[in-house]
């Protein structure tokens, strides 16, 4: 019998006993046991408390370890693992989800220590718990889910309906201004305001869409249901409405555009694996611009004087009610992770930010998005105004809208599969922005030959214009997310539809001003306006076309894609 000093415990001494020399023997055979078994193994296990199982929580030096180091990823900052000194933004670190080892110290479970921490090593992956809660995969398996149709679906209704919402009056401008008692510059102004509303609420939509992307759907739906029931508010009269009313209406509805048009590279981020990321990004993103074709179809064809505009507002406001209700009804986010990139801890808003103001390759390519989406958006907004001196009238203008749209939808059909499986985002960058540049260009003669060609000319100017910048549209914002991974994609996207759309309100006002007087040949003709857009559009193409050159080949690979690869999950 021998008395333990230190615990106070009395222990008994059997008559086997094992000698020093075969206590070390046996704890030599467990270290390379262990070590064997580790060597087998391309990368390791660590389960946050949110991604394990059952079992008593992991104590001891080695978890209190993996926090630490889980802590750094997941700050993003820069070295946190490696100490190479590479840029935050240039470092790839691969997050995988898998199994664990049960606690030598008792209780089996996902709660059990990791077999052992690394370091992030060349194209060595590092497993870590979940990010938005989700929990681990067992076995490193990653699936999709059917019930993320549910939510695309309702993402793209909502793109539809509030983009027809910010082109409710522009398509009846001479109609509506009379009804309102007003001009059309006016008028102009519930065009604009919608697209400037997306600004001030920028810095919320970031915040929002990094909790998740559903919440930011429900907030959309609900200032949307709000912004059309306003608007007919101010609208509804058979005489003439309150205008500063549908001007509020308006502005809430421009609030809401931005949470569903940055939400798309979230939602596939979190939904999808990045061979169908740029089909449903192009959905969704896509939906939007076609929500504006749909008002540009149809609006003309529900007011053909000024006091039908008050039954026309109601019939969008119904509409608007029936697509907008569902959203609060989607699932927030997968069961587990579809694919490692979708639970890579993101870096912080501010962390972001610091890195993409020196990021070459993010400006490269925001500063034409932004300048393309701008000419959309102010082109869409005064086709009518554009086409009307010319004698045009506002049916056919519409369909000058459509056609613009349509065409672009259906090269996007065609595109955007393809490119998610070659991921030639920079060839079709290449491709498309000359393209977007000469037809903007082109367009400047095209209103003019009515006399002679009829409708033509224009349409086949739109054709062009359309299939140029619904196939750039997707691969751009999924591009910027690529290029800046693992800077979180609302972020970037945000970025980048507010810039278009800041740039489409300041077109619109200046293209305003340009308009030609009472004087002009026709009077009031806008191909001032048109040359320039044009100026514009082609001033931004040599920007993305440099994208790769001098010697930065290698700061155009695809991070997100490859973190992806590296863990053998597509």
């Amino acid at each position: 019998m021998k008395t333990d000093k230190q615990s106070g415990r009395t222990t008994t001494t059997t008559a086997t006993t094992t000698t020093p020399q075969t206590t070390s023997a046996h704890a030599i055979d467990e270290k390379k046991k262990t070590s064997d078994d580790d060597s087998k193994s391309n990368n390791i296990t660590m389960v946050g408390s949110r991604g394990g199982g059952g079992g008593s929580p992991p104590a001891g030096a080695g978890w209190q370890q993996l926090r630490d180091e889980k802590k750094m990823v997941g700050a993003g900052t820069r070295d946190a693992l490696s100490g190479r000194g590479r840029d935050s933004a240039d470092e790839v670190v691969t997050i995988e989800l898998g199994e664990t080892t049960s606690s030598s110290a008792g209780g089996g479970g996902g709660g059990g220590v990791p077999r052992h921490i690394p370091t992030v090593d060349g194209a060595t992956p590092v497993r870590i718990g979940g990010e938005d809660g989700i929990a681990a995969p067992a076995g490193g398996d990653y699936k999709v889910y059917k019930r993320r149709w549910f939510g695309l679906i309702q993402l793209t209704l909502l793109n539809i309906i509030v983009s027809w919402d910010w082109l409710t009056f522009s398509p009846v401008a001479s109609n509506a201004a009379r009804y309102f008692n007003t001009d059309e510059t006016t008028i102009n102004w519930l065009s604009t305001a919608f697209m400037f509303a997306f600004t001030f609420i920028t810095p919320v939509v970031i915040y929002v869409l990094h909790l998740g992307p559903k919440l930011s759907i429900m907030t959309s739906a609900a200032l949307v249901l709000a912004g059309n029931w306003i608007r007919y508010a101010g609208a509804h009269s058979s005489d003439g409405g309150i205008f500063g009313v549908v001007m509020f209406g308006q502005i809430l509805c421009g609030l809401a555009q931005p949470f569903v048009l940055a939400a798309p590279t979230r939602y596939s981020d979190l939904w999808f694996t990045n061979r169908g990321r740029v089909a449903a990004t192009a959905l969704t993103s896509l939906a939007n611009p076609f929500g504006a074709a749909l008002g540009q179809l149809i609006v003309p064809f529900w007011v053909s004087q000024p006091g039908d505009v008050s039954s026309m507002v109601l019939y969008v406001s119904i509409i608007s009610t029936v697509c907008a209700l569902p959203s609060f009804f989607i699932p927030a986010k997968p069961p587990t992770p579809v694919a490692p990139s979708s639970v890579t801890p993101k870096m912080t808003l501010r962390a972001s930010a610091s890195v993409l103001f020196t990021h070459l390759e993010f400006w490269l390519l925001f500063i034409p998005f932004a300048v393309y989406v701008g000419c959309f958006n102010s082109v869409s907004s005064l086709l009518n105004q554009i086409m009307a001196p010319y004698g045009y009238t506002e049916e056919e203008s519409g369909i000058a809208g459509a056609l613009l749209i349509v065409v672009g939808l259906v090269t996007s059909a065609v595109t955007s599969p393809i490119i998610d499986r070659t991921k030639a985002f920079l060839l079709t960058v290449r491709i498309a922005v000359p393209i977007i540049g000469l037809s903007l260009l082109v367009f400047i003669w095209m209103p003019e030959t009515k006399p002679s060609g009829g409708v033509a000319g224009p349409y086949v100017a739109m054709a062009f214009l359309g299939a140029a910048s619904f196939s750039l549209v997707p691969v751009a914002v999924e591009f910027l997310v690529e290029l800046t991974h693992p800077v979180s994609p609302e972020v970037t996207s945000t970025l980048a539809w507010g810039g278009g759309q800041v740039l489409g309100g300041v077109f619109v006002i200046i293209s305003g001003a340009l308009r030609d007087g009472a004087g002009g040949d026709p009077p009031f003709n806008m191909k001032r306006a048109l040359i320039f857009t044009a100026v514009v559009a082609l001033a931004a193409v040599p920007l993305p076309l440099c994208l790769g050159l001098f010697g930065r080949g290698e700061k155009l690979r695809l991070r997100r894609v490859r973190s992806d690869e590296l863990s053998g999950s597509s």
